[in-house]
């Protein structure tokens, strides 16, 4: 993993980071030299060939004038565009940005947790959605989106982590959105350490519209695709294109009475989002709040898999219920070797425990979620 060491002079990742001051546009942020002497550059070092459109943000603070493309067309680009490290690709359909895992990210193996990587993972969705100039007040919302009062919610979400990165760390994410039916959009992942190119983790996501107003589902109009799929590749790009992955296995409901369960838990102030509910985030946590404690000593969460069934509120009371599922053909995932990270061979399975979750409002039982964990034994260290 690419490590961020201190140094002499101006320190401009820190200065990026911090915001401190706001002037003329810098250059993007230098990255130290490895030992062996490379310079490691950012991951926005070459510019897109693809014109960005600007987010014209509401409050109008930080933006600053430019002109490009054919004609010099003249918009707004916000102080972040110009400060985060991410760019679209040529083609314009994809979109990548690095991060450094801050030392509040990581927890009790040194690493960053997996609600860190969930968290970034949805960062870098949002600014995909920014830079092609979708609303800054929702999460990727098109202007026929904002006209209906529609919001895009979770439906279903699955992530697999190869490899954790560590304190000062440095990670490249590219993701890229794509349509799904009838009634939602899909978006895919691929993370990598920057420093080597290694895939350490893939995800995929569902995700359908709800009005705003009502809280019902509602199918994605002609004109909310259009919008939207501009931006999509051409053709069927799939961050897991192995056939019968892990990704698309149906999860079962966990019946109770479960032998490990976690009752009463009481949304934070800080679980609610921007959509007035409780962040898709949030759910990984409380799946985890019920796993046995020997197995959070002994090993790490490789795969986790999450059905959205439906939103939960402020006062909502919450039980996590946790049981064993037995492996059926060994490990969802194993090696790293291939596209996108695919496995290349199986591992023995004696390595690898599989639970069932379900979380459910405490009061009438009406289920929130359910979901699937793959465990592997922790490395060595």
């Amino acid at each position: 993993m690419l490590k961020l060491t201190t140094y002499t002079g101006a320190d401009q990742i820190h200065g990026v980071a911090q915001c401190h001051s706001l002037g003329p546009s810098k250059p993007n942020p230098t990255f130290p030299r490895r030992k062996d002497g490379i310079s490691l550059v950012p991951c926005t070092s070459a510019p897109s060939k693809t014109p960005v459109l600007a987010v014209v943000s509401d409050r109008g603070a930080g933006s600053v004038r430019s002109e490009t493309g054919p004609g010099r067309v003249e918009h707004s680009v916000s102080l972040a565009d110009r400060l985060r490290q991410g760019s679209l690709a040529e083609d314009g359909k994809s979109y990548k940005e690095c991060f450094i895992v801050r030392c509040y990210e990581v927890g009790i193996n040194k690493t960053a947790t997996v609600e860190t990587i969930a968290n970034l993972l949805q960062e870098v969705g949002c600014n995909h959605a920014q830079v092609v100039g979708f609303s800054t007040d929702g999460f990727a919302t098109t202007t026929t989106m904002r006209k209906m009062h529609l919001i895009w919610v979770t439906a279903r979400m699955h992530i697999e982590i190869y490899k954790y990165p560590a304190w000062s760390d440095v990670v490249e994410i590219e993701t890229w959105c794509q349509g799904e039916g009838r009634i939602g959009t899909r978006r895919d992942w691929i993370m990598k350490d920057y420093a080597t190119g290694q895939v350490i983790g893939r995800a995929t996501s569902k995700w359908v519209m709800m009005n705003q107003d009502t809280r019902r589902l509602q199918k994605v109009s002609d004109d909310v695709r259009e919008e939207h799929l501009v931006f999509a590749p051409r053709e069927l790009r799939l961050a897991f294109p192995e056939p019968n992955n892990s990704s698309l296995r149906k999860i079962a409901k966990l019946e109770d009475p479960a032998p490990y369960s976690r009752l009463g838990l009481v949304p934070r102030r800080a679980d609610l989002d921007m959509n007035q509910h409780v962040n898709n985030v949030a759910y990984i946590g409380w799946v985890l709040e019920s796993m046995p404690q020997e197995i959070i000593d002994g090993y790490e969460l490789q795969t986790i898999t999450l059905d959205y069934r439906r939103e939960c509120q402020r006062d909502d009371i919450v039980d996590s219920l946790t049981n064993v599922e037995p492996l059926e053909d060994g490990p969802a995932i194993s090696g790293l070797e291939g596209t996108n990270g695919s496995p290349a061979a199986t591992e023995d399975t004696k390595d690898y425990c599989q639970f069932l979750h379900l979380l459910r409002l405490s009061g009438d039982g009406s289920e929130i979620n359910r979901g699937r964990t793959v465990w592997r034994e922790k490395p060595a260290r």
